[in-house]
């Protein structure tokens, strides 16, 4: 009966021709985690600074329904203080949605920063990352050669 042949030595030995770096993969993987995080806090950063804005617009306007709302002593008077509102919340509005605009060029100019900075780190990574793989690959080709 013929001897069944061990692949598992064939395997390490296929697996320890072809080194595989693992530091590579685990330095990649690190990389994207800190992006991730930094990309988190710009997002986190501009969702607390909406928030507050929100917040504020919304104490704004309810203090001024407070004033509106009050009891006045002749009926133009209640038409004054509805123009009076309408055109204070306008100026809130306005002045609002500009701090919002802010808040979203703030974030796309962040964005942008990190998405370049990453790239630029990606692309010192590969070249150290090819240019390690190739002085690997010519070593073993001149050791393979030297072999012979």
């Amino acid at each position: 009966m013929a001897k069944a042949q061990d692949f598992s030595t064939v395997m390490k030995d296929i697996m320890g021709a072809f080194p595989v770096d693992t530091k590579a993969m685990e330095d990649a993987f690190n990389s994207q985690a800190a992006l991730s995080e930094k990309l988190s806090g710009v997002a986190l950063d501009a969702a607390e600074k909406s928030a507050d804005i929100s917040s504020k617009w919304a104490k704004e306007t309810l203090s001024k329904m407070t004033e509106m709302s009050k009891a006045k002593a002749e009926p133009a008077d209640y038409a004054k203080a509805m123009t009076d509102f309408a055109s204070a919340n306008a100026e809130v509005a306005a002045e609002n949605m500009a701090a919002f605009a802010e808040i979203a060029k703030k974030v796309q100019m962040d964005t942008v920063e990190l998405m370049m900075s990453a790239g630029k780190d990606m692309q010192e990574d590969a070249a150290k990352a090819v240019k390690k793989a190739t002085d690997e690959v010519t070593s073993a080709a001149k050791k393979a050669g030297a072999a012979k």
